[in-house]
C-alpha cells in the first residue's frame, strides 16, 4: 500500500505516522513600518533644567499697534489721556486712524506719550510612559531568536506615535481660531449641511493674514531637529484621510473645480509629506493619524451621505498651524537632552529580589518628558466640519 502524506495540520494524518513538523519557519519577522510624523516636524522644543520646578514662563511684548496693548500711559498729540493708552490699536478704519496720529507742534509739549505690556506665557509639562516584562524562559525558547530587537524597536515606535499624539492634541484644544462649516455655531450643531467651502477657506486666509500668520513654514528635517526646511509662500493645512472626497469636490467663485492636485503643480514645486493637493493659498497634507469628534455632531443617518457614528454626525478638523506659534517642553537631566529614557534589566543573579528569588524574570521600561506652551494662539486655527463619505 502507497503511504499517503495526507493533511497533518488539518488533523488527517500522514499514514506512515506523525510528522515532526507540518510547517516552514520564515525567520524574518514582518514589521509594520513607522507610522509618519507630521506635527513633531513642527515643534521647536524648549528643554527644562533641573530644579526650577515643573513649570516653565515667558515673556511677550505686545506691538505698539495693537489691541491688546492696553495701558495707562497714554496721552494724545493734544495733551489728553487716551482712555486705553493705545493711539488707534489694531484699527483699519481711515477716520479713526486719521485723529490718531502722533502729530507734534512747533513747541513740542508733554504730548503722545505712549506705554507698551507684555504677557507672561506659561506652560506645564509631565512624566510619559509605560514597561513590559518577560521570563527568561522567553529568551530562551521562542521561536524567534529576534524576540527582544523586535519589541525593543516596537517600544520605541510606540512612544514617538504617543508623542506625536499629544502633540496634535494640544494643537487641536490651543487653536486660536475656530470656526464651523455652514450654519452652525458649535460642534454639536453640524450636520449634512455643514461641509466646509471655498468662502470658509478664504475667510480663513483673511483672519490668519490679519493676525499677520507667516506663510513661510518651518519643517525640522534632521533627527536632532537641527536641519529645517522653509517651505515658502504657504500655508500648510492638515486634513484627516475621509476629508479628501469633501475637498475634491469643492469649487471656487465660479464653479469650477477648487481643488488643484499635486500632480498640475508647476515644474520645480516638490510635494510635502503627505500631500494631495492645494486649494486658494492652503497646501492640503493628509495625516493618516488624524483624530476627529466621532458622534460629536447633530442627529445624522448614514442617508445624509456624510461620515455618522452613533445616529449623529463626525466632526472633522481642518487645522493650520503657523510657524513660531508653539513649542514643546523637554526636560534636561544632568546637562543632556535626552527626548526617550529608555531602562532594561535582562534575567539573571542580579534580578533576584524576594518577589523573584531566583532572578527568572527581566523588564524594559521607556520614559519621556512632555509638555506645550502656546506662543502665538492666533496663528493656530481650526475649521470643524461634517465630512462626505
Amino acid at each position: 500500500m502507497a503511504h499517503f502524506y495526507n493533511d497533518p495540520a488539518g488533523g488527517k494524518p500522514s499514514t506512515v505516522g506523525v510528522q515532526m513538523r507540518d510547517f516552514y519557519y520564515a525567520k524574518d519577522a514582518i514589521t509594520e513600518v513607522a507610522k509618519e510624523q507630521y506635527f513633531t516636524q513642527l515643534a521647536s522644543t524648549t528643554d527644562m533644567p533641573k530644579h526650577f520646578g515643573q513649570r516653565i514662563k515667558r515673556y511677550i511684548y505686545v506691538p505698539l499697534l495693537d489691541e491688546r496693548n492696553k495701558n495707562d500711559q497714554g496721552i494724545d498729540a493734544t495733551g489728553v489721556v487716551i482712555a486705553n493708552g493705545n493711539l488707534y490699536g489694531s484699527s483699519k478704519d481711515v477716520g479713526k486712524i486719521s485723529g490718531k496720529m502722533p502729530v507734534l507742534s512747533e513747541s513740542g509739549g508733554r504730548v503722545n506719550r505712549v506705554g507698551f505690556v507684555r504677557k507672561t506665557l506659561e506652560g506645564t509639562f509631565q512624566n510619559y510612559g509605560y514597561f513590559m516584562d518577560y521570563s527568561e524562559d522567553s529568551l530562551n525558547f521562542d521561536t524567534d531568536e529576534q524576540l527582544m530587537q523586535h519589541i525593543n524597536r516596537e517600544m520605541l515606535k510606540g512612544a514617538n506615535e504617543i508623542s506625536e499624539a499629544l502633540i496634535q492634541l494640544d494643537l487641536l484644544n490651543n487653536a486660536g481660531i475656530t470656526k464651523y462649516a455652514g450654519k452652525a455655531q458649535s460642534a454639536a450643531q453640524i450636520n449634512k449641511t455643514s461641509l466646509v467651502t471655498f468662502q470658509d477657506l478664504v475667510n480663513l486666509t483673511t483672519d490668519l493674514d490679519n493676525n499677520r500668520t507667516p506663510k513661510d513654514t518651518k519643517i525640522n528635517t534632521g533627527s536632532t531637529k537641527i536641519d529645517t526646511r522653509t517651505i515658502n509662500a504657504a500655508r500648510l493645512m492638515y486634513i484627516g484621510s475621509e476629508m479628501k472626497n469633501t475637498l475634491r469636490k469643492m469649487t471656487d467663485f465660479f464653479n469650477n473645480p477648487a481643488f488643484v492636485g499635486v500632480q498640475h503643480y508647476a515644474d520645480g514645486t516638490k510635494p510635502l509629506r503627505g500631500e494631495i493637493g492645494s486649494i486658494d493659498e492652503f497646501r492640503i497634507i493628509v495625516v493618516p493619524e488624524m483624530m476627529k469628534w466621532e458622534g460629536a455632531g447633530a442627529a445624522a443617518t448614514a442617508d445624509d451621505g456624510i461620515h455618522v457614528t452613533g445616529g449623529k454626525a463626525d466632526v472633522f478638523p481642518m487645522l493650520v498651524v503657523g510657524s513660531e506659534s508653539f513649542t514643546t517642553i523637554g526636560f534636561q537631566s544632568d546637562a543632556k537632552s535626552v527626548k526617550f529614557k529608555i531602562i532594561h534589566k535582562k534575567p539573571g543573579p542580579e534580578m533576584a529580589t524576594p518577589a523573584d528569588p531566583y532572578g527568572k524574570m527581566g523588564f524594559m521600561s521607556i520614559q519621556w518628558w512632555y509638555g506645550f506652551m502656546v506662543i502665538r494662539p492666533e496663528r493656530i486655527a481650526l475649521i470643524k466640519t461634517a465630512a462626505l463619505v
